[in-house]
């Protein structure tokens, strides 16, 4: 597996308004600038399955491989390579700090890093904060 980028904040929100926003998948162009739309195949659950079209790229399918009370990890299928998403939330002091790590594995992870991996660096933190104002919106 290989690291591509780290993105924090620390928010007002409840780590229940993350997963509001994580979960409303059709909702996500509007905090995530390189996302043009996603659409998820059912209920937001492990194993769930969906389609996500980056703004200049082809359409992605992913899979929810991991869901929990503070984490939930998305992986896309790229041709000789998967990207995953891991997102958390973690309550200290009554802040909420939520981090989002983007790694890569696979035989051809190299070739995908070179296409993807800048942009995804540039854009990571961006989205986070706009996660954050979306995130504070919600009222849970």
């Amino acid at each position: 597996m290989t690291f591509i980028a780290e993105a924090s904040a620390t928010s007002t929100a409840t780590p229940a308004a993350f997963f509001t926003k994580w979960a409303d998948m059709a909702t996500w162009p509007e905090w995530n600038q390189d996302t043009e739309w996603v659409t998820l195949d059912g209920p937001f659950v492990q194993g769930a399955t969906g389609v996500l079209k980056p703004k200049g790229g082809p359409k992605t399918k992913f899979v929810i491989t991991k869901l929990t009370d503070s984490e939930f990890i998305d992986t896309s299928k790229l041709l000789g390579a998967r990207l995953i998403f891991a997102h958390g939330v973690a309550t200290i002091a009554g802040a909420t700090t939520v981090t989002v790590r983007v790694t890569m594995e696979g035989p051809l992870r190299a070739l995908w890093i070179k296409i993807m991996g800048a942009g995804l660096r540039e854009s990571l933190q961006r989205d986070v904060d706009a996660l954050v104002a979306a995130a504070e919106a919600v009222l849970v």
